[in-house]
C-alpha cells in the first residue's frame, strides 16, 4: 500500500494547533463549570476545537478563499448561542454571558488555527479575567447572566 507520506506530515504539523485550541477551550469550560454554569469544559473545548478545526480545512483547502468557512463559523456559533439563551418568568434572561464566551471562544480556535497562538492564549486569559468581574457592578443589567 503506498502511503503518501507527504499528506502524512503535513497532517502531523496540524496536530499542534488542534491540541492547542483543546487545552484553551478546556480552560474556559473549566471556569464555567467552577461557577456552575451547564455549558462547561466539553462544550467549550468542542468549540474552540470545531471551530480551529473548520479555520484549518479552509486555510489549507481553500487557501483563495478562506473567508467563505470561516463566515459559517461565526453564524453556526450564533445558532449555540440561542440555545444556551432563556428567559425565565420575572427573573430575566439567563445565558448571555456563557453566549458570548460561546463566540469568543470560536474566535479564539480561529486565531489558534491561523497560528496566532500568543494572541489566542491571552484572549483566553481575558475571558478568565472578565468572568472574575462581579455581576452586580454598575453597568451589569439585573437580566445578565
Amino acid at each position: 500500500m503506498n502511503f503518501p507520506i507527504d499528506s502524512y506530515l503535513i497532517d502531523k504539523a496540524l496536530l499542534l494547533p488542534l491540541i492547542h485550541a483543546t487545552i484553551l477551550g478546556l480552560i474556559i469550560g473549566f471556569e464555567r463549570e467552577r461557577v456552575g454554569k451547564s455549558v462547561g469544559k466539553r462544550t467549550f473545548s468542542l468549540v474552540v476545537l470545531g471551530s480551529c478545526l473548520f479555520t484549518l480545512i479552509s486555510v489549507e483547502v481553500f487557501p483563495d478563499n478562506p473567508v467563505r468557512i470561516a463566515s459559517q463559523i461565526v453564524s453556526g456559533i450564533g445558532f449555540l448561542g440561542v440555545g444556551v439563551i432563556w428567559r425565565h418568568k420575572g427573573k430575566g434572561v439567563h445565558g448571555i454571558t456563557t453566549a458570548a464566551d460561546m463566540w469568543v471562544s470560536a474566535a479564539i480556535g480561529m486565531a489558534v488555527a491561523t497560528r496566532l497562538y500568543l494572541t489566542a492564549t491571552l484572549t483566553t486569559l481575558l475571558i478568565l479575567l472578565v468572568l472574575r468581574i462581579p455581576k452586580k457592578s454598575e453597568e451589569a443589567e439585573p437580566e445578565e447572566d
